[in-house]
């Protein structure tokens, strides 16, 4: 559809008229940044006013950022949890929002071993929809035709449970695909799926990969780009394809679907698709049955002009074998979202993994920002609370950490990502996501702090002690060369009696062991996902971690302030540890994981 010049944006010329309103709004947003902020504020204080958490910091109605900046405090999730966990349990006053909690979602970060449960209210619904309808009218600024096909996105639901009061608590995600809004949004030929609704809200995953799949296979000369939301989950949909192409192709050919596939809603809609297709099986089979998989995206989907998935953050990890799926196709990340909130998105999708920026949408909710120096660390009180910068404040090149008031009665709350300003567009700057704060370890949605490492360490670590065996050091990285990709711990240990060291047996069970002592998102992942493989410890020599120290002191590092990296990426120490590996152990089996939670 053409589209008048008068109504195109700065952006670029929109593809239709419907894009064209998108853009203009994204202009308006991010031109008027600052006044955006504090009418955002204003309103959530306005609609929030009477609420216990908000009266007892005595704003007495005022909405302006001074006083709110001088009275509520800085707080993190462990402040929030005894008004949470009174909604959890029945409390129907209003706790933390005027408008009453629709559900909980459920963080990927923990406390005490849980996922976060974060509440929402009805109308954020809509405040998330508005952000996902600016996707597209961007993305079609770089790539045009996109209305002439369809893009293959490999979606998934996960297990949700119920709080003691009958709230869901389910990922933000779920709750988005289960939603109204998702299941019954109108045509948008700029936005069609190959999977369909059913197979999307599959809750096996096994069943909803492989329906998702052999939709992809049946539209291939149809698709014009391919994702996941996380680019693991791209990674692991070409792992399916590896495992079950015969089968695959054999549904392709008699045009009946595998009894693997149970869910009657899947079957119906999938088999309305399916028909006895000969030449499609023979072509699938002659890809596939070399197992040569370099290219394999572009040779089964060869019209694909690019990839959607994160590969900000962890998940830059997975860009080497993505790379090598799809023979380097540009990679997009096109927003910026959390459980907590959802933040923004990106303006110039088609670049570099490496120079991704998302610009935060001031509409989203109120955001503060926390100057980030490890050097010179700002000191946070409840007592006094600090005056963080706003959106409009902050520098170019300077990192800050994130810290969001919403409507749903989140205030103040410190997201831990950590953000470095790298332009700006318009007065809205633009970041680039630098790491979530403290975690060490993530393969899929998991993220394993340092203290959770320690604690599960000391837990194997007490299988050891019949055998008279300590651990002295130990390390960790996580290890996406494999498909899931796993945890890999390096431990050297003090036997203190040779001829009764610990069994081959005893080491897989402490692999187990930690397994078992890590928190619920890393378990789900291991039992339901299946996205984290068993978890491997790799013992190393005796003295390695001497060889680690002076290595490091080689480099440039002080003796007196040298402490041992809990986790390491860096190629030259990684040889430097497995050329040190005596013998290696993997847990034998998965460890316990239940949907229930503890309330």
């Amino acid at each position: 559809m053409a589209v008048d010049s008068a109504i195109s944006s700065p952006l670029g010329p929109p593809a239709c008229e419907k894009d064209a309103k998108a853009l203009r709004f994204i202009e308006e947003m991010t031109k008027n940044c600052d006044s955006v902020q504090e009418n955002v504020l204003s309103e959530i204080l306005t609609q929030n006013a009477g609420v216990e958490y908000l009266q007892q910091w005595n704003l007495n109605g005022a909405t302006d950022r001074e006083t709110f900046k001088s009275k509520v405090p800085v707080i993190t999730y462990e402040d929030l949890q005894p008004y949470i966990q009174r909604i959890a349990n029945g409390d129907r006053s209003p706790i933390l929002s005027s408008h009453p909690i629709s559900e909980f979602l459920t963080s990927s970060g923990t406390s005490a071993g849980e996922r976060k449960l974060m509440p929402t209210i009805a109308a954020e619904m809509d405040r998330r929809q508005k952000l996902y309808s600016l996707l597209m009218p961007v993305m079609n600024l770089y790539v045009p035709g996109l209305d002439k096909g369809k893009g293959l996105y490999f979606l998934f639901i996960k297990a949700e449970s119920k709080t003691p009061s009958g709230l869901v608590a389910r990922p933000v995600l779920t709750s988005y695909y289960k939603s109204q809004q998702f299941k019954t949004r109108p045509f948008d030929p700029y936005n069609v799926y190959t999977s369909p609704n059913e197979t999307i809200l599959c809750v096996d995953s096994f069943q909803s990969m492989y329906s998702q799949m052999l939709c992809g296979l049946i539209y291939r000369e149809e698709v014009l780009r391919c994702g996941a939301v996380f680019a693991s989950g791209l990674v692991r949909a070409i792992k399916f394809l590896q495992l079950n192409w015969q089968e695959l192709a054999q549904d392709i050919e008699s045009g009946k679907l595998s009894t693997k596939i149970i869910d009657p809603a899947v079957r119906d809609c999938v088999s309305k698709i399916l028909k006895p297709n000969p030449d499609l099986a023979r072509f699938v089979r002659e890809e596939c049955c070399e197992g040569n998989w370099e290219g394999i995206i572009t040779r089964i989907w060869p019209n694909t002009k690019y990839l959607d998935v994160i590969v900000t953050g962890a998940m830059a990890q997975y860009i080497p074998i993505l790379d090598y799926y799809s023979g380097n196709l540009p990679k997009t990340c096109t927003m910026y979202a959390s459980s907590e909130c959802y933040f923004g998105l990106n303006l110039t999708p088609m670049v570099k993994p490496s120079e991704v920026c998302y610009t935060i949408m001031p509409n989203m909710g109120y955001f503060e920002f926390i100057p980030h120096d490890p050097s010179n660390p700002v000191t946070i009180s409840r007592d006094q609370p600090p005056h963080l910068l706003d959106l409009a404040d902050l520098e170019l090149g300077k990192e800050y950490e994130l810290v969001i008031s919403t409507y749903s009665g989140l205030c103040r709350y410190r997201v831990g990502d950590i953000l470095q300003v790298k332009g700006f567009h318009n007065s809205a700057p633009q970041f680039k996501f630098i790491r979530r704060k403290n975690v060490l370890l993530s393969i899929d949605a998991d993220k394993t702090d340092e203290t959770e490492l320690q604690s599960a360490v000391e837990n194997a670590s007490e299988l050891l002690k019949e055998f008279n065996t300590t651990v002295v050091e130990y390390t960790s990285y996580g290890d996406t060369k494999t498909i899931p990709g796993h945890y890999v711990i390096y431990w050297e240990l003090l036997i203190k009696d040779p001829t009764n060291g610990p069994t081959d047996d005893v080491l897989d069970q402490c692999c187990l062991a930690m397994e078992e002592s890590l928190n619920s998102v890393y378990r789900q992942s291991r039992v339901a996902d299946n996205s984290i493989g068993p978890l491997e410890i790799r013992i190393v020599q005796n003295g390695t971690f001497e060889e680690l120290m002076d290595y490091a002191i080689s480099r440039g590092a002080s003796i007196n302030q040298y402490k041992v990296p809990r986790c390491v990426s860096f190629t030259p120490i990684m040889e430097l540890l497995d050329s040190r590996v005596v013998s290696v152990h993997f847990s034998p089996k998965a460890p316990h994981w239940t949907s229930e939670r503890r309330f």
